[in-house]
């Protein structure tokens, strides 16, 4: 009997897990942006001395894991399980960085959601007994995922003002049966949500319905309002997704302004950094999650916040092909207690 299940699609910890550590690198052009003060490395040169990007990706995985084990005094042996992904195909840059780590893996696809994806499975199997520590992480790179998604950097396309700028950045969770929280307490699982949005320069719109749609499941299933938290942050919707998410779920009766954000818009300056609508890609929350939004979990400016991370589905075989772009969402709440 799934006696944790509550509501359709949410299930409520009896053991909520606590995060314990967390650790985040980021490019240069992140290490730019407003939140610069939360990122504990920032590299002079998005090659990291490597001979690809998707070498120095899978480098900045690996590395970012190593730093949160560091810092909550563990070892890769003290790990049961690795839950990870990435954008690239077959997600190679996960399964690359796992293989120079001793832990248990589970290589992770929900394309952008990957860190609350991560977080949710981490979060179910130290609840339901499988698992004491768990490591939760995440990446992107901007020179990977535009090759494989759009154009060739060389080519010097021009980028529509609706496009997102893919966040260079890896973020790492390290989650414990023990610890002093920050905790986390619910998980809400998304479904795939397809609005017919064609244009791969336009993901806002493509992922803001799922996005929409897992928010109002969490607040029916929990019997929450946007009132019970002290920030509600999506994704990589950026500007034009988190204006369609206000705008929507207002009709839904949901007043997100005094609480709603999205890590895409928080990452960087968009006019002074030129990003457009703003940041994208599984760094993107991975690295405001890690960095930004954990730390003030820990000092108490935030006593509960809901993390749902967005994740367009599509591939560049799908795009060629015609196919329109699903999205998916799945949200967690961590609180600074127990609940």
């Amino acid at each position: 009997m799934a006696i944790k299940r509550i509501g359709s699609q949410t299930v409520k910890m009896a053991n909520p897990p606590s995060i314990i550590s967390t650790a985040t690198i980021v490019g240069p052009k992140e290490g730019e942006g407003p939140l610069k003060d939360y990122f504990d490395l920032i590299l002079e040169d998005d090659l990291w001395q490597q001979e690809s990007w998707e070498k120095s990706e899978s480098k900045m995985q690996e590395e970012v894991l190593k730093m949160a084990l560091t810092k909550a005094n563990l070892s890769e042996g003290n790990m049961d399980y690795l839950f990870s992904g990435d954008l690239l195909n077959q997600i190679v840059v996960s399964s690359y960085s796992a293989r120079q780590l001793s832990i248990p893996y589970f290589g992770l696809y929900g394309a952008c959601s990957t860190m609350s994806e991560s977080l949710s499975l981490g979060a179910m199997i130290i609840d339901g007994g499988f698992a004491d520590k768990v490591a939760c992480c995440t990446s992107s790179h901007f020179s990977t995922a535009e090759r494989q998604y759009r154009y060739p950097l060389e080519y010097g396309n021009q980028r529509t003002f609706s496009a997102q700028w893919t966040v260079t950045g890896a973020g790492a969770s390290i989650l414990s049966s023990e610890g002093n929280g920050p905790y986390i307490t619910y998980v809400t699982t998304g479904r795939v949500i397809d609005p017919g949005i064609v244009d791969v320069n336009n993901m806002g719109a493509a992922m803001a319905p799922a996005a929409i749609d897992t928010i109002s499941k969490h607040f029916i299933d929990t019997g929450y309002n946007p009132d019970d938290y002290d920030l509600i942050i999506t994704g990589d919707l950026g500007a034009i997704g988190k204006s369609i998410v206000i705008d929507l779920m207002g009709k839904e009766g949901y007043d997100l302004s005094k609480v709603y954000d999205d890590c895409g818009v928080r990452i960087f300056d968009n006019e002074a950094q030129d990003t457009h609508a703003g940041g994208s890609g599984c760094g993107c929350s991975a690295v405001v999650f890690n960095g930004f939004v954990y730390n003030q979990l820990l000092n108490g400016s935030f006593k509960r916040v809901l993390l749902i991370s967005t994740g367009a589905l599509h591939s560049p075989i799908t795009m060629q092909q015609g196919e329109s772009i699903p999205g998916i969402a799945h949200a967690v709440t961590i609180t600074n207690v127990k609940e």
